[in-house]
């Protein structure tokens, strides 16, 4: 029998409408921009697809989670749908988790569960991660874990592991781990991350030892622990051991190895670790061309550190920033302004980082009044408040110039608190200059903000004496021993 022709065209309709569904939900699952995925989100509202459950889950999914989507976009999104389910709940929960507001992620399961929308284990992954990001206190979440039946979930334990790990948490994260019957690879790299995040490095390389197998993420955690304990020549034993072991670093991995030939300053090991770099393919990650223009530049190997930098085919800000520092810290303030302004003219935004930079390059060299004016400059042209570090940097500029009166009015001019480490760089210019009446004024500041601190009483000494005012000096070490105040050292924010 045959269908009536209009019945034929309503098939042929809903064939095509399928065809172009299918044909959007892979554009959306291939998508590499958001300038894409709204065209593809256009099309499907102008097809009326904008609903089609499995187009606006691969549209949803890329605007939530994907490094290149906007959270903001799929949060839109996700109020525009009549009934969210679990699936639509978890992927915002998740996005939120790795962005710089994680508490949204928790609002979110608060407001799934108002609904009456029963979480799943993946809807605590998310939710561990994102308390693993805040402060506070977390053992709520692990009550209401075990209270919904999800303990027993392994990869809800290692969400669990890892949280008490980044919180600084180390017991909680063993008990978990204890309470876990068949503990994988990733639950004791969670245990061994969170004895290092402790500080807790013998512990660490307890539990590393006793792993019945052991991952990049093992060994990258207590390669990194050596690292920023300054225990450089365990951290490269270590990863050397990790290649012998037939385990591949990553990214963060190798930032942390470069980050210990920087604490050695050994431009030889430097240079290999560098070699291994290129060798095995990492040499295009932007992180580690950073790291590596740092590391040759505390090596004192500026040549070196050009090299990395003209090699790179691209740079982030940080790559810019640490090319200007390097220039600084070795004095070549002229070096380091042309950074700036070729970072400038390639579209890169300059930020509190570069102009510090720039600041400690004019300190090092003397140029005051072009700090000064630089100084201006970040905040009446680029738009950017002035830190706490950048006030320290021009007083302590102003101070080794001997122009003290404009450093301490400087000072007192700040729109924000100032702190006992900036008078005291102020202070220790007094006594390079022998300046008693300013000296006298600074530490009447320094007696406001920490009255305890005996090292303020001992420069003001220094400077008496240096005045020829014995007296005053002799009443002063009568005043230390009266109040029982204690000696810390004074030192300048640029070293010195």
């Amino acid at each position: 029998m045959q269908l009536p022709m209009i019945q034929v065209q309503l098939q042929c309709r809903a064939q095509a409408l399928l065809s172009l569904a299918a044909a959007l939900a892979s554009l959306a699952e291939t998508c590499l921009s958001m300038q894409g995925l709204t065209q593809i989100h256009a099309r499907a509202l102008r097809s009326h697809l904008h609903d089609h459950p499995m187009v606006l889950a691969k549209i949803f999914r890329f605007a939530a989670v994907s490094p290149f989507g906007d959270l903001r976009y799929a949060h839109r999104l996700f109020d525009q749908i009549p009934r969210p389910n679990a699936f639509f709940h978890n992927l915002l929960i998740r996005g939120y988790s790795s962005s710089s507001q994680p508490c949204v992620s928790v609002d979110l399961f608060n407001q799934m569960r108002r609904k009456g929308v029963d979480p799943d284990g993946h809807s605590f992954t998310f939710l561990l991660k994102a308390r693993s990001r805040m402060k506070g206190r977390s053992d709520d979440v692990h009550g209401l874990v075990v209270r919904l039946g999800f303990s027993g979930y392994l990869f809800v334990k290692n969400a669990l592991i890892h949280m008490y790990a980044m919180i600084g948490m180390p017991a909680g994260a063993r008990s978990v781990f204890d309470e876990t019957r068949a503990a994988d690879v990733v639950s004791w790299s969670g245990l061994v991350a969170a004895h290092v995040r402790a500080g807790d490095l013998e512990l660490a390389r307890e539990v590393f030892d006793a792993m019945p197998e052991r991952d990049v993420v093992s060994w990258t955690a207590l390669i990194s622990g050596y690292s920023q304990a300054s225990r450089s020549r365990e951290a490269l034993e270590l990863f050397w051991d990790m290649r012998e072991a037939g385990v591949w670093p990553d990214e963060v991995t190798m930032v942390s190895v470069i980050s210990a030939c920087s604490n050695l300053k050994d431009g030889e090991i430097g240079l290999e670790i560098h070699r291994y770099i290129e060798k095995n393919g990492f040499g295009w990650m932007i992180s580690l061309g950073n790291a590596l223009i740092h590391m040759y530049a505390q090596c004192g190997c500026m040549e070196q550190a050009w090299q990395v930098f003209n090699g790179m085919g691209r740079r982030s800000s940080i790559t810019w920033n640490c090319m200007i520092l390097a220039c600084a810290n070795h004095g070549d303030a002229e070096d380091a302004l042309d950074l700036f302004h070729r970072m400038v003219q390639s579209n890169m935004q300059p930020d509190k980082a570069t102009f510090l930079a720039l600041l400690v390059a004019y300190a090092h060299k003397g140029l005051v009044d072009e700090g000064y004016r630089l100084f201006r400059c970040m905040q009446r042209e680029y738009g950017i408040e002035a830190g706490i570090e950048h006030y320290g940097c021009v007083v302590d500029t102003l101070g080794r110039a001997g122009r003290l009166e404009e450093a301490y009015n400087l000072i007192i001019s700040m729109p924000i608190p100032s702190n006992d480490v900036i008078w005291g760089s102020l202070l220790a210019a007094c006594r390079t200059y022998r300046n008693v009446e300013m000296g006298e004024r600074v530490v009447r500041k320094l007696f406001e903000l920490n009255p305890r601190k005996g090292g303020y009483y001992m420069l003001l000494r220094d400077i008496y004496i240096a005045a020829g005012r014995p007296d005053e000096a002799n009443e002063m070490e009568q005043t230390m021993a009266a109040d029982g105040a204690f000696k810390t050292p004074g030192y300048s924010l640029l070293g010195g």
